[in-house]
């Protein structure tokens, strides 16, 4: 039988999908089954290549964070972390695929919990960062998808430096292919991301004389594929990684204005080492400039192929000097128990060590204007965790048909642990928190035991609403299969 590979991709930015989508193609070239997850930016993408995802909680870090505040990352961000993991480990357990390949860091740490062996492929390394908050949460998700994965992806577009993680595996970039060259294809392809607009740039081009396709105008219907038209154009603007590693694939020059601090560091990487065929604009004209006088066309392999040949040589031949676990479960059928949850523990731990060095490194104000009010609040996010949780495994149940029965008793056994997870995230957050509150000023000192107190009573209500949730839920089913 044919291995089945389980892919997710990050639900920010379309480019998450189509990068996972090449990785899935590579895959059933090879022989192996896939089914798609992931949801959010990508999921009419993943729609045009033939697939029907599962789409578990949408998270938006970049959004809350870098376009909000500290206190909408806990607010909003957190509660959909806690949600997003459960969901995938409900499915995972329910569809049983012989590994998962994913961009997503949720989808890894469910993974490690349903002991399903894991692929992490993840270009955004520690190193890239200079914001300390950044630099710390990609080296949070960078050390753990290390720990958990069978193997760790790198697909880059600049050479090898002290940046690299020891244990990455190095690979080219990774882009969607598509059928066939494009008739009449235009001279420039501008491509925004999902937190960019590059429609003025696109029009100045316009007037200059360049035939455009700016994938963001309401006449362009979004195809399967880019890169047929990104390699028959002479040139394409850009904001994000996924581009740069279609233009890559492409040998198109490329010109990247970024937007996002993901971006911007991308964009450093590319001028610090001088990268053949691409070319960092700041400003708009620069980047009228850099089109009239392109670099040299980039050439690189796709690494998708690297990645399927990889893990389906991995499932059909298994390393032989794998050790076995000694403490692994006896049945195919048991579901990790309480150590199993340490991944949601971990969510909040994060978001509350974030919220910490946001207060007292970067950006003090956030924390002194308004403290007494958010503390309070912050309860409020705990008693909503259990309410989210529970709408969580309802969506996860509604998303799932077809299911068997033991399926289903697994995912009951998923949820019910959730809500244990659930009251154990509360407390972390609680503990967090006071901390956090105790490293500013004497006046806020005071605050920590204050929210401590409203999050350890929160903490009850989130256990009780989440062991509610195992009675909610009734027999799943599995989607994500190609249609």
């Amino acid at each position: 039988m044919a291995p089945t590979v389980a892919v997710a991709h990050y639900p920010e930015g379309a480019g998450h999908a189509t990068r996972m989508l090449a990785v899935a193609d590579a895959v059933e070239r090879r022989g192996g089954r896939v089914r798609m997850a992931g949801g959010g930016a990508g999921t009419q993408f993943v729609a045009l290549n033939g697939y029907d995802e599962f789409e578990p909680t949408d998270v938006d870090f970049i959004d809350t964070f870098q376009g909000g505040s500290t206190w909408e990352t806990l607010s909003r961000s957190l509660p959909a972390s806690l949600s997003r993991i459960v969901e995938y480990q409900a499915w995972l357990t329910a569809t049983e695929p012989d590994a998962l390949v994913t961009d997503d860091m949720f989808a890894a740490m469910a993974a490690s919990r349903c002991d399903v062996p894991l692929y992490v492929l993840k270009h955004d390394m520690p190193s890239l960062y200079r914001d300390r908050i950044e630099r710390a949460g990609a080296g949070f998700h960078t050390r753990f998808q290390l720990s958990a994965a069978r193997e760790f992806f790198y697909p880059v577009v600049w050479p090898e430096s002290g940046g690299d993680p020891e244990a990455a595996t190095r690979i080219p970039p990774v882009a969607l292919d598509g059928d066939g060259a494009v008739d009449d294809p235009p001279d420039v392809v501008v491509v925004p991301s999902h937190y960019s607009s590059l429609s003025t740039i696109a029009d100045h081009l316009r007037r200059q004389g360049y035939d455009v396709l700016d994938v963001a105008d309401d006449e362009w219907d979004p195809v399967p594929s880019l890169l047929p038209y990104v390699r028959g154009a002479d040139a394409v603007v850009c904001s994000g990684y996924s581009t740069i590693m279609d233009a890559a694939v492409a040998g198109t020059p490329c010109v990247v204005h970024p937007a996002t601090d993901e971006q911007r560091a991308v964009a450093d990487w590319l001028e610090r080492f001088d990268v053949d065929g691409f070319a960092v604009a700041d400003r708009p004209i620069d980047v009228l400039d850099a089109v009239a006088d392109p670099p040299t066309a980039p050439e690189f392999e796709n690494g998708a192929d690297v990645i399927a040949k990889r893990v389906l040589t991995d499932l059909r031949d298994p390393d032989p000097y794998a050790e076995a676990d000694d403490d692994a479960a006896s049945t195919a059928d048991q579901v990790t128990t309480a150590t199993g949850l340490r991944s949601l523990v971990a969510v909040p731990t994060l978001a509350a060590v974030a919220a910490t060095t946001a207060a007292t490194t970067v950006a003090p104000a956030r924390i002194g204007r308004g403290v007494g009010e958010r503390a309070a609040r912050l309860a409020g996010v705990a008693r909503g965790v259990g309410g989210r949780l529970g709408s969580a495994g309802a969506r996860a149940v509604a998303g799932l048909r077809h299911g068997s029965s033991a399926a289903s008793r697994r995912v009951r056994q998923v949820a019910s642990e959730s809500s244990h997870g659930a009251a154990a995230a509360g407390r972390t957050v609680a503990d967090a928190a006071t901390e956090t509150c105790s490293s500013v000023s004497g006046g806020v000192r005071s605050l920590g035991s204050r929210v401590r107190d409203g999050l350890d009573a929160a903490a009850g209500a989130v256990g009780s609403t989440g062991r509610g949730l195992a009675a909610r839920i009734s027999v799943p089913s599995v989607t994500g299969v190609r249609q």
